[in-house]
């Protein structure tokens, strides 16, 4: 099983401070998973981006997570609902 560092920017904490307080600690609940184990099916950790360094993680069936995957290291950039999350990769 393959672990990750991860790091987050200013971006990913502003975006997720402003998350309602259920959905955070979903987020937090889902972290923990995958740190234990990215590749549990539940998580659906997944390239999203051609190039092959962005990925996206499923907080639940409405949020995911984005990161770019540098090495052994991702940085996550953005958390949010479905429509913010398209939003996000098409400005990418």
């Amino acid at each position: 099983m393959k672990q990750y560092r991860s790091r987050i920017t200013p971006n990913f904490l502003s975006l997720y401070r402003a998350l309602p307080a259920e959905t955070r600690a979903r987020a937090r609940r889902a972290y923990r998973r995958w740190r234990e184990n990215p590749d549990l099916p539940g998580l659906r950790f997944k390239r999203v981006w051609a190039d092959g360094r962005i990925y996206s993680v499923r907080i639940d069936a409405r949020h995911r997570a984005v990161g770019e995957m540098l090495g052994d290291e991702i940085t996550w950039d953005f958390i949010g609902d479905h429509e913010a999350y398209a939003r996000y990769l098409a400005g990418l």
